[in-house]
């Protein structure tokens, strides 16, 4: 009908993607997300959901757009492990550094919640966290990584990335993140051919 506002669904839930990534989950009520979306509470619950239904939306949403990058920065970790796990703090940093997105990591702000999250909640917040170790062992495995070093870094790596939106969070500098994200990454470059020397030995 012309002049009638439309719905986007898209839209909807970026906006309340930002809501959720700026405030947290406690700190966000349902007239927050009314202002954010544009949409009154009856439209949000049946457009979008309840308040838990909504933000496990967001959290997948947001885990989708950021996995695919740092799935596709961690691709070539076969070929150079240490290049690849170089970009995949990139895309932390990157996402950090644009001025058009909340400071920090939407996951990593849901595990600091966990305690106060219903259970369903919680639970997806720890399989997106158990995601990203997964990712990050597969690539360091394939670079060349035994299965227990690759287990050890990849939970090492994960935290750092989770870190640096902590530490962005609190006043961090550009420079101060990307000197954390060096110290990792020299330790990867040290321990990758140590590890593959000591595996060609073995056979």
């Amino acid at each position: 009908m012309a002049g009638k506002k439309q719905f986007d669904m898209d839209t909807a839930l970026d906006a309340a993607m930002i809501q959720f990534w700026h405030a947290g989950y406690a700190d966000t009520s349902l007239d927050d997300l009314s202002r954010a979306t544009g949409l009154n509470r009856s439209s949000i619950y049946s457009s979008l959901g309840d308040k838990d239904t909504l933000f496990l939306r967001c959290l997948d949403r947001y885990a989708a757009r950021y996995g695919g990058k740092y799935d596709a920065a961690l691709a070539d970790a076969a070929c150079d492990a240490v290049a690849a796990v170089r970009a995949f703090f990139d895309v932390t940093l990157d996402r950090i550094a644009d001025p058009d997105l909340p400071d920090g990591c939407l996951v990593a702000q849901s595990a600091m919640g966990i305690p106060v999250l219903s259970p369903a909640v919680a639970a997806h917040t720890e399989r997106a966290l158990g995601a990203q170790c997964q990712r990050l062992r597969t690539a360091l495995k394939a670079g060349g990584m035994s299965d227990g070093d690759a287990d050890a870094f990849a939970v090492h790596a994960a935290a750092v990335n989770q870190s640096l939106a902590v530490m962005s969070r609190s006043g961090a500098s550009p420079a101060q993140l990307r000197a954390v994200v060096g110290v990792t990454v020299d330790a990867l470059a040290q321990a990758l051919p140590a590890r593959a020397q000591a595996a060609r030995r073995s056979m």
